[in-house]
């Protein structure tokens, strides 16, 4: 695809998600229910406490969905949130279609409802209503499968072969790409990267409030230092619109990306590389599973990718980065040729992607 055609298809769209966006928004501002001005003290709370800015930004879209479905109700009080009608909404999630006729998964559904636990227990320490209505709610449970897309290392690098990089964007999107098979690292930390967070020399990268309000400190392998060194010399200084943006990444506007565009952006690469499913997450994947497979113990994978709790029967180890980019160096098959085969990597993969869903919202 040419630079001119790739344009064309950010800008439609672009175009799209600000109309689908906008809906949302005068949706949202056309209920007039009481319950509004709870659920945006709510919000307010939960930002002033120090939530982060994606997980306050959930809370207010769900419990604003919430508000809509008690309005077409008649429920406009928060007295009159009562364990039936949060029952009754549950039954709602469950049986609701979406456009192509699909239910919503245990994890929207568990998505949907968590921040109404959240909101009916702060109604109830303000003495808003006498009790937490919410407080035997039981929500659904995903079950713990195992990953959807897991690339195989030849997978992985027809993807990396897939930006042009003769062309303007092209070291960016390879970049890009290198730095979170290397890294392992969320889409929204990608998004989030600073000029200051990334250590060419030390071939280090600092995620900074990554899941969790947790700053990591990890290393990035020499092939994707190489990416983000050219894009920084070649590319970034051509994208930049504001020069005070710091932002380490940057879309052909010059602005920072947003979740869905750096979905679009991998899920495109991968089209091209004949890879069916799969997005930022499906190189999260990766990066563990072949750094398994190369021999790299399950704590140094915990430590790269920022889990502080594998599973119930595992205890997050704080590792060193110097060991960290030892045994980063030495598994990682950006450098190393892949050496054997095994199912090693299974329950930290299941692990990985529960975070999948969460992402995408």
């Amino acid at each position: 695809m040419k630079a001119d055609e790739q344009k064309r298809v950010v800008r439609h769209r672009k175009r799209k998600l600000r109309k689908k966006r906008s809906e949302a928004i005068q949706s949202v501002e056309t209920v007039d229910n009481a319950l509004m001005i709870y659920v945006r003290l709510y919000v307010d709370w939960s930002q002033a406490t120090g939530r982060t800015e994606a997980t306050v930004r959930g809370r207010a879209v769900r419990l604003e969905r919430f508000v809509q479905w008690c309005d077409v109700r008649g429920l406009n009080q928060p007295e009159e949130i009562t364990r039936a009608v949060l029952e009754a909404y549950q039954r709602h999630l469950y049986l609701y279609r979406k456009k192509d006729g699909k239910p919503l998964s245990i994890r929207s559904q568990e998505s949907m409802l968590a921040p109404l636990r959240g909101f009916c227990r702060w109604l109830a320490r303000e003495r808003y209503v006498q009790y937490n209505a919410a407080s035997e709610l039981v929500l659904p449970r995903a079950p713990k499968l195992l990953p959807r897309v897991v690339l195989s290392v030849t997978q992985v690098e027809r993807l990396m072969a897939q930006p042009d990089v003769s062309e303007l964007t092209g070291a960016r999107d390879r970049a890009m790409l290198e730095v979170l098979y290397s890294t392992g690292m969320r889409r929204m930390e990608l998004m989030n990267l600073t000029l200051s967070d990334i250590d060419l020399e030390g071939r280090t990268v600092m995620v900074r409030q990554g899941k969790g309000r947790r700053d990591r400190y990890i290393p990035m392998g020499e092939r994707a230092c190489y990416w983000v060194e050219r894009y920084l010399d070649e590319i970034r200084s051509m994208l930049i619109v504001r020069q005070e943006d710091w932002t380490l990444f940057l879309t052909d506007y010059g602005e920072p990306y947003s979740g869905n565009r750096l979905t679009d952006f991998v899920k495109r690469y991968m089209e091209l590389a004949g890879i069916r499913d799969g997005a930022c997450h499906a190189l999260r994947h990766a990066c563990a599973t072949h750094m398994l497979e190369n021999g790299a113990d399950v704590r140094f994978i915990q430590a790269l990718l920022g889990h502080a709790d594998l599973s119930s029967t595992q205890i997050y180890t704080q590792v060193a980065i110097g060991k960290l980019k030892e045994i980063h160096a030495a598994t990682h098959p950006a450098r190393l040729a892949r050496t054997h085969d095994d199912d090693a990597a299974a329950s930290l993969l299941a692990a990985i992607d529960a975070e999948a869903d969460e992402d995408a919202q």
